[in-house]
């Protein structure tokens, strides 16, 4: 008896030492954003263990990286939020041998891409931002950011706590370019950031979607991806882009300098742009994979969505919010102000 509970004792520490030396890869991105079935998927073709983080906006992001923390390997942050990285010497250049899959990328975007060559990152999804209101309980719902202006919606609706998504809104509501670094044109986006706070319930990026689901929140700035997700629950949810303009932004997956599975997260990224992986994904987290093969995979209904494909005149007048160097200080500022008036 004594033998056979020596030996169970011995297989038990065998298995989890087996199951120790399993490699683990850290990633850090946005909340719901990668199909759970495939993450299981890929734990098991590679054999480990994938533990996911969230982040709820690029600064929150970056702040905590700068602050001192480590172990990520992989990060999903935005286009311009990768190149700041980049330049501050926080990534790691991609190595392309072990990325065949980068040729499906859809050289449409990447001629809007900031990083076109795709030397530290590699595109994930595509969003375009706009608003997302209930049909039943908004009226006469103009396609424009002056509806943030509207009194008899005061306390019910939200904008992103994101100071360049937010100020990039009222910019392109005052007909300038969201990556303006002009003085006064700053000043005056934040004069009417401050005026459409006072018709805000709150400045959030997570909650927004339930909010609006439950009929807490009317109206509300949003990503589109998360607004095609409450869609699917809630069929009186409207999306618009509105006529002045609006961002178009992709999220990007990089591996940051000091990552300890430097293979294993190159083999993620090259898993997330098999073609019949980035179609699985893009029709469970309604966000676009710019993975051109990708599109023959989505179901009829998902490859018509001019959500998800916004027809060109939306498109021709959204930008790219790119990185701005040491003029993001400007941003900054105005941001703080917003955030401190009354």
């Amino acid at each position: 008896m004594r033998r056979f509970c020596i030996v169970v004792a011995f297989a038990l520490a065998l298995n989890s030492a087996c199951t120790s030396e399993q490699p683990t890869l850290h990633v850090y991105t946005w909340a719901d954003y990668i199909k759970p079935e495939l993450v299981t998927r890929f734990e098991k073709e590679s054999a480990c263990r994938l533990v996911i983080d969230t982040f709820d906006s690029n600064e929150a992001m970056y702040a905590k990286l700068k602050a001192g923390a480590s172990g990520y390997d992989v990060v999903f942050p935005s286009s311009y939020m990768a190149r700041t990285m980049s330049r501050q010497g926080m990534l790691r250049d991609l190595d392309r041998q072990r990325l065949p899959n980068l040729v499906h990328v859809d050289p449409e975007y990447l001629q809007i891409a900031l990083d076109k060559d795709m030397k530290y990152s590699v595109p994930y999804m595509l969003t375009i931002t706009g608003i997302a209101y209930l049909k039943s309980r908004v009226p006469n719902v103009e396609a424009s950011w002056s509806v943030l202006d509207r009194a008899d919606l005061k306390g019910r609706m939200t904008m992103l706590n994101d100071m360049r998504e937010t100020v990039g809104a009222a910019l392109k509501f005052l007909g300038y370019s969201l990556n303006t670094t002009n003085e006064q044109e700053l000043r005056a986006a934040r004069d009417v950031v401050i005026r459409w706070k006072k018709n805000l319930a709150k400045f959030e990026n997570e909650q927004y979607k339930t909010g609006l689901a439950s009929g807490e929140f009317l109206l509300v700035q949003g990503y589109s991806g998360d607004i095609l997700q409450v869609q699917s629950e809630n069929d009186d949810v409207a999306f618009a882009v509105p006529r002045e303009g609006s961002s178009l932004a992709c999220d990007d997956m990089i591996v940051l300098k000091d990552s300890s599975q430097v293979e294993l997260a190159h083999r993620l990224i090259n898993f997330l742009h098999d073609p019949h992986v980035a179609a699985e994904n893009t029709e469970f987290i309604r966000y676009l994979c710019p993975n051109r093969p990708s599109y023959a995979y989505l179901t009829p209904e998902t490859r018509s969505n001019p959500t998800l494909f916004p027809p060109t005149e939306v498109r021709r007048k959204a930008e790219v919010i790119t990185d701005l160097g040491a003029e993001n200080a400007k941003y900054t500022k105005v941001w703080d102000e917003i955030k401190a008036a009354e």
